[in-house]
């Protein structure tokens, strides 16, 4: 049951694919942990500097001699007047109050050269590239193609889907509304592209040629079963890796997680400019009624940087973004070793 185009076109022993999740969750000791368990970790490299991303891949291979995966996000237009950029600060500290500290005017650039990201991935010839929020450049493609680097787009509606199928790439991601984190809609409005893992893996097979990766609310050996009959031939999962030992969101982020007894998530703008699915908290609350004020990605990711750093060194989950899929509830404290040989005993049972 295990065995796909894709594990094939990779070299993977299970389609279990670890998301990239950003902002420090995927450490190279949890991406290398998955590939040595017969998945394939990715780095969320998003928001990460050159230099900084470099280090990562020497650790992550020294870690592992298995395929592994890194993303990127598709950079996307954005604009803020200086007025907005002043208004948005105001609503933010008045969020956060309890941090006492202020929110100033951020300059550019908002977030990393692309471009510089994108260049040591391709010097380094990495096994696979994974991105969202957009089409790959053909320019970067053949670049990719070249190193013989294995292309996974997202997508969260078939409209994507098929844009992305005729860019030469080698796999889509499907991601349902149930996925946590930031949404990867790219055609029309993200509430646009709300369609649940189940009724979208469905479409995507039947009207893609290309391996179809489903993504959203799976966390057990159930979920992995019913999405592979269902036609798909990977298995992304966020949720289910974050309260992993090596997992590098705080502890006290995987103590919230551990702690859920019912699907306690909401889609939000206010940390980043974009839609995105997580544990609800105050700051969340504060800004649902200050909507008016926050502003495109990733100028609003850029604003609330500090509070965010603030928050995470004084425990405080009221404002750190804890994003997090509908199944956060099925979260387990364990090893990645232990967690993929559990995934694949429940689903080789169902089978």
């Amino acid at each position: 049951m295990w065995q796909t185009r894709l594990t094939e076109k990779i070299g993977l022993k299970y389609p279990i694919i670890q998301a990239p999740m950003a902002g420090g969750a995927t450490t190279p000791e949890l991406v290398a942990a998955v590939c040595n368990a017969g998945g394939l970790g990715s780095l969320g490299a998003g928001y990460m500097p050159p230099d900084e991303l470099k280090d990562a891949l020497k650790t992550i291979r020294k870690l592992t001699n298995k395929p592994f995966a890194v993303n990127l996000f598709i950079p996307e237009r954005y604009h803020a007047s200086a007025e907005q950029i002043r208004k948005s600060c105001t609503d933010i500290k008045q969020s956060c109050l309890e941090l006492n500290i202020e929110i100033e005017p951020v300059l550019e650039p908002y977030a990393q050269s692309f471009e510089e990201q994108i260049n040591v991935l391709i010097q380094e010839k990495i096994p696979v590239f994974s991105y969202a929020f957009g089409l790959l450049d053909s320019k970067w493609i053949t670049k990719f193609k070249r190193n013989r680097t294995v292309l996974i787009g997202t997508a969260t509606t078939l409209a994507e889907a098929r844009e992305l199928e005729e860019c030469d790439i080698d796999a889509i991601v499907a991601q349902g509304s149930e996925a946590g984190g930031h949404r990867g809609t790219f055609i029309s409005k993200a509430e646009d592209g709300l369609i649940g893992l189940f009724s979208l893996i469905p479409q995507l097979v039947d009207q893609i040629d290309l391996p179809i990766i489903a993504a959203g609310g799976i966390m057990d050996g159930r979920g992995i079963a019913a999405a592979l009959k269902l036609g798909s031939e990977g298995i992304q999962m966020g949720t289910a890796f974050l309260s992993c030992f090596e997992s590098g969101i705080p502890e006290v982020y995987k103590r919230a997680l551990l702690s859920q007894q019912q699907d306690n998530t909401v889609l939000t703008r206010a940390f980043s400019g974009k839609l995105a699915r997580g544990i609800r908290n105050q700051f969340i609350d504060r800004m649902h009624v200050r909507t008016a004020n926050i502003l495109d990605y990733p100028i609003q990711n850029a604003l609330t940087g500090l509070m965010r750093k603030k928050a995470k060194e004084l425990d405080n989950i009221d404002f750190m973004s804890m994003w997090a899929g509908q199944s956060a509830p099925l979260c387990r404290s364990t090893s990645v070793k232990e967690l993929i040989s559990t995934l694949v005993h429940e689903a080789e049972v169902l089978n």
